[in-house]
C-alpha cells in the first residue's frame, strides 16, 4: 500500500543497560540490567485482565483519554502507525477505525516486549474483525525491530514510565519516524489541582492495589504501577527530554487536571 513499509528487523541501536548502573522499579532501586525482566514479569501476569483493570481503576476515563489521543493524531489512512508497548492492541485498533479500516488502506504495527500481551492483543483484534492491517512484533522500546525512517506516527500509551532508559526509547522513536513523522505519548503525569492531590494519592495507594489484589489477583503488580507513576518525570521535564532526543515542535496537553498528559513532537 502507498506509504507502507513492512517492518524489518534491524540490529539494536545504542548501548545495552549497564550491569553496574541502577534505576528505579517503583520505589525500589534495582540494577538497570534487571528492570526490563522485572517489568516484563509484571505485564505477563496482568495481561489477561489488563484492560478490565484499567476500566476499574480509572472508572472508564482511560477510554476518554485514548479518544483524545486519537483525535489529536487525526489519523490518515496513508500513514503507518507504530504503537510501542501497545500489546493489547487498543490504540492500534482505534487508529485503524478512525482511518476508515483496512479497506481504506490503513496499517498499524504493534510492538511490545511482552509476548503474553501481544498474544492477548492479537486475539482481541481477530475477535474484533481485524484480520489484516496489523503487524505484531515482540521487541524492546529501546531497540525497536523496525527500520529507520519507516513509520509516520509513533505512539506509546501508559508505558514509557516502565522503560529502563527513557532517553534511549525517545531516541529510538526519532530513529524509526520518517522526516515529517509525529510522536505521541499518553502517560500518567502530575496532578495540577492541589486540593485533589491528597484524594488522588489516597485512591492510588489504597484502592488501586486493593483492586489489583481482588480483581487482578496480583496486588504487588498494581502497587508497582502506582509507584511507577510517581517516579515518572513531570510534564515540563519530559517535554525537555523529547527536545533533547531531537524531536521538534514539542508540546503537551494535560488531561483531567494533569492526572494524565499527551506529549507530542515532530521529526523534522
Amino acid at each position: 500500500m502507498p506509504g507502507y513499509l513492512p517492518p524489518m528487523v534491524v540490529p539494536p541501536d545504542g548501548e545495552p543497560a549497564s550491569p553496574g548502573s541502577t534505576t528505579h522499579f517503583g520505589f525500589r532501586d534495582v540494577r538497570e540490567a534487571d528492570k526490563a525482566s522485572l517489568v516484563r514479569g509484571v505485564f505477563d501476569r496482568v495481561a489477561p485482565r489488563y484492560d478490565l483493570m484499567n476500566d476499574l481503576m480509572s472508572a472508564g476515563v482511560h477510554r476518554l483519554w485514548k479518544a483524545d489521543l486519537i483525535a489529536e493524531i487525526a489519523p490518515r489512512a496513508s500513514d503507518v502507525l507504530l504503537d510501542v508497548a501497545g500489546g493489547t492492541g487498543d490504540i492500534a485498533t482505534r487508529y485503524l477505525q478512525a482511518c476508515g479500516g483496512v479497506d481504506a488502506g490503513a496499517r498499524a504495527i504493534v510492538c511490545d516486549i511482552n509476548a503474553e500481551m501481544v498474544g492477548v492483543g492479537r486475539d482481541r483484534a481477530l475477535d474484533g474483525g481485524f484480520v489484516a492491517g496489523v503487524d505484531w512484533l515482540v521487541g524492546d522500546a529501546e531497540h525497536l525491530p523496525v527500520a529507520a525512517s519507516s513509520v509516520d506516527v509513533y505512539t506509546i500509551a501508559f508505558v514509557l514510565r516502565n522503560v529502563t532508559r527513557i532517553d534511549a526509547a525517545l531516541a529510538e522513536a526519532r530513529r524509526v519516524l520518517k522526516p515529517g513523522g509525529r510522536f505521541f505519548c499518553l502517560e500518567f503525569s502530575r496532578m495540577l489541582l492541589p486540593g485533589l492531590g491528597r484524594l488522588y494519592d489516597a485512591y492510588s495507594f489504597s484502592v488501586v492495589p486493593l483492586l489489583g489484589s481482588v480483581v487482578g489477583r496480583d496486588r504487588a503488580a498494581y502497587q508497582y504501577l502506582v509507584e511507577s507513576i510517581r517516579r515518572f518525570p513531570p510534564q515540563r521535564e519530559l517535554a525537555a527530554r523529547l527536545q533533547a532526543a531531537g524531536l521538534e515542535r514539542v508540546r503537551y496537553r494535560n488531561l483531567s487536571g494533569g492526572i494524565a498528559a499527551i506529549h507530542s513532537g515532530w521529526r523534522l
